[in-house]
């Protein structure tokens, strides 16, 4: 009795260890990757772009095949809708639950800044794209993280190109957030021959500009030389519309970065407008761009945008690391892997810096042009600002 007993128990072992076996096996055939990002919420125009890109970079990536080394990809979307708490559960269950290698996202600052430690607590990475705030790869950052995504230094740096000149006076405007504020805070901090006169800050969903924008003017109306409002704005609202309160009356021009093509329709209002942008389609002149235009066009029959580049580089970047890894997701041989790494996106090639792993990347310096032809305003290349060309701070602890 005892004897059958035990032989028993030895088939049930065996079963238990068959039962085990064949989905670890399973398993082992997939590289499952969570995309987490605002597929709804105030960014979700960014969202749907990154997710675009994304798609579209690995299937760019893989030749196709949306494998790597025999192991197929398999991406698990999740809304995030701009919620800071949401995200940082979102990104524990994709970790813990759905056993993602490794995650992308998310598009909001704020959300990124929540999921930082998300991913040092499941020694898993976190490839941001696009939340742009200098903490990210800064003082919140850890070895987790890695960045395709722009920061607020290569924003800043990239557009005080354009307007750090003697005798100019500057004031900012920008949401009250941490997009916001590090942006103006990385602006303020490349200035060398301007002078700033003021920073106003208003809540991220404003809608009427005209308080904000009478304090700028306020401030700027009687500075000697050229006068410059910097805007720095992302979602919904139209700063833009303070150039009805008549600034050139006061000759008070207006600066900014690159945006989305409808954000960008404000533009045609600002003929000569000079700034510094992250992309725009018809700048970048190589093989990685031409294909992403080509895809997108087809598909939609538009041509991609801004977040669409940036998902595509973070799939580049995803792509070319298992690549180098033969597959193998081991967070440890990534990191090693992804640190100093360069590889090609459509603004052409960029490198994880070691120090961050934030990826280094050309900024494109623009004027804006009318051109009947299009619904936004063009930015016309003036100068692309290498990253040899900027000194972008290393502001973690590391």
């Amino acid at each position: 009795m005892q004897r059958r007993h035990l032989v028993a128990l030895a088939g049930l072992a065996i079963a238990g260890a068959s039962a085990l076996t064949a989905p670890a096996w399973a398993q082992s055939n997939e590289i499952k990757i969570a995309h987490i990002y605002s597929k709804t919420g105030p960014l979700e125009a960014y969202g749907k772009q990154t997710q675009t890109g994304f798609m579209m970079g690995l299937d760019y990536a893989t030749g196709g095949t949306m494998t790597v080394n025999g192991k197929k990809i398999v991406v698990i979307e999740k809304d995030d809708q701009g919620k800071p708490d949401l995200g940082k559960s979102l990104l524990a269950a994709a970790y813990a639950d759905d056993k993602a290698a490794l995650a992308v996202g998310p598009t909001s600052s704020g959300v990124a800044l929540a999921m930082l430690p998300v991913a040092e607590e499941y020694k898993k990475i976190l490839l941001v794209e696009p939340a742009v705030a200098d903490s990210i790869t800064g003082d919140k950052w850890n070895k987790y993280i890695f960045r395709t995504g722009r920061n607020s230094s290569q924003d800043a740096i990239s557009n005080a190109v354009a307007v750090d000149k003697p005798g100019v006076t500057v004031a900012t405007l920008a949401q009250d957030n941490a997009f916001g504020r590090d942006g103006v805070k990385a602006f303020k901090d490349s200035l060398k021959k301007a002078k700033l006169a003021h920073e106003e800050y208003l809540p991220p969903a404003t809608t009427d500009f005209t308080a904000g924008a009478q304090r700028l003017i306020d401030k700027l109306k009687d500075q000697p030389g050229r006068k410059i409002i910097w805007i720095v704005w992302a979602g919904a609202g139209n700063p833009f519309k303070i150039v009805d309160l008549d600034l050139k009356r006061y000759n008070i021009e207006i600066a900014t970065g690159g945006n989305i093509l409808p954000a960008m329709a404000a533009y045609k209002a600002l003929p000569g407008m000079e700034g510094a942008a992250y992309y725009y389609f018809g700048i970048p002149k190589n093989p990685v761009n031409e294909a992403m235009v080509s895809m997108h066009y087809k598909e939609f029959k538009t041509p991609p945008d801004f977040f669409t580049a940036g998902g595509f580089s973070a799939a580049m970047a995803v792509v070319t690391a298992l690549k180098k890894t033969g597959g193998d997701t081991n967070t440890n041989k990534l990191i090693s892997t992804m640190e100093g790494m360069s590889f090609d996106t459509p603004k052409g090639k960029m490198t994880f810096r070691k120090e961050d792993h934030q990826a280094m990347q050309s900024m494109y310096h623009f004027k804006i042009k009318v051109d009947p032809a299009f619904a936004w305003g063009v930015p016309e290349l003036v100068h692309e600002i290498k990253p040899e060309e900027m000194d972008i701070p290393i502001r973690n602890k590391r």
